[in-house]
């Protein structure tokens, strides 16, 4: 065998090897890989698995790193093919759920880092570290399509990018467990439905208030739209043009009055007549306020009329 073909051999062994190691450790944890276990599996002898790797935390190290590629091509190489912002946070997020879904053959336990995260996270060492140091990237992945989004005006511009990260990681360990250990069939539509809540899009510059919204306090009506009957005018509120007051609708304090018209005066005396005035009436009843006055009363046939009236 030519030394081309005996390292093309020994790159597939490996890739076998690690393969299986992430078949396992999805189910049983990085700690569940044995030597002796991965032999019988692949059929191979102990010195053969351990040749490719020298130890077990080797091993790990390179089931961390395969798996890592495998999240990638799956997950960020399509997604990245979209304009960057709003829209490659959506796809990055649906690329995310179909990896979940349909992973099941090199990660039969589901979520590889998120077994590894509850695996290690407790402990020490360079697989912990590395676990970290994966999971960190990926969420300053995410913080950066998130800021990008912000700036472009695409996400509203109160949006904390920690924040949101966080919830998007605590989501989809939501949908990893739905899947794995409820068999959830409604986890996926589920997911969906919060992603739509937490990436709302900013709302447009002047956009019309949806309908039925309560009107803003202090709003001045429409041009031409007359108050509903019955409601209460709104103080200091001038009337619309060509609408006059009802009759006998008392004026708004301070209103001013319209041309052509003389506001009556309430304490203004009625002018006095210029003839000598005859005898007095009988009394009779006060007449009530807004109500018309009594008609005049004829004067007494008997009274003796003054000459100079006359005149």
């Amino acid at each position: 065998m030519s030394p081309r073909k005996s390292a093309a051999e020994s790159r597939r062994t490996r890739d076998r090897i690690i393969d299986r190691s992430i078949a396992i450790a999805s189910v049983e944890g990085l700690d569940g890989l044995t030597i002796g276990r991965l032999a019988a599996d692949l059929g191979m002898s102990k010195a053969g698995v351990l040749g490719h790797f020298g130890t077990k935390e080797a091993l790990q190290l390179a089931s961390l790193d395969s798996a890592s590629a495998i999240f990638s091509r799956a997950v960020w190489e399509p997604a990245a093919r979209t304009a960057p912002g709003l829209a490659r946070l959506r796809a990055v997020c649906e690329y995310w759920i179909t990896y979940l879904e349909r992973e099941n053959g090199a990660f039969p336990g589901g979520c590889f880092f998120t077994t590894a995260a509850v695996e290690f996270d407790a402990r020490v060492g360079p697989i912990r570290d590395a676990v970290v140091r994966r999971s960190t990237l990926w969420r300053r992945r995410l913080a950066n399509e998130i800021r990008y989004a912000v700036e472009a005006g695409e996400l509203p511009p109160d949006t904390d990018p920690e924040q949101l990260v966080f919830e998007l990681i605590g989501l989809y360990t939501g949908l990893n467990q739905a899947i794995q250990l409820f068999a959830d069939p409604l986890a996926q539509d589920r997911t969906r439905r919060a992603l739509t809540r937490l990436l709302a899009p900013a709302p447009e510059r002047g956009a019309a208030p949806e309908p039925g919204a309560a009107p803003v306090s202090g709003a001045a009506p429409l041009p031409g739209c007359a108050p509903k009957p019955g409601a209460a005018p709104v103080s200091g509120a001038a009337p619309l043009p060509g609408c006059a007051p009802e009759p006998g609708a008392a004026p708004e304090p301070g209103a001013t009055p319209r041309p052509g018209s003389t506001p009556k005066s309430k304490s203004t005396p009625e002018p006095e007549s210029t003839s000598q005035p005859g005898p007095a009436p009988e009394p009779g009843p006060a007449p009530t306020p807004e109500t018309a006055p009594p008609p005049e009363i004829a004067p007494n046939p008997e009274a003796t009329p003054n000459p100079e009236a006359a005149r």
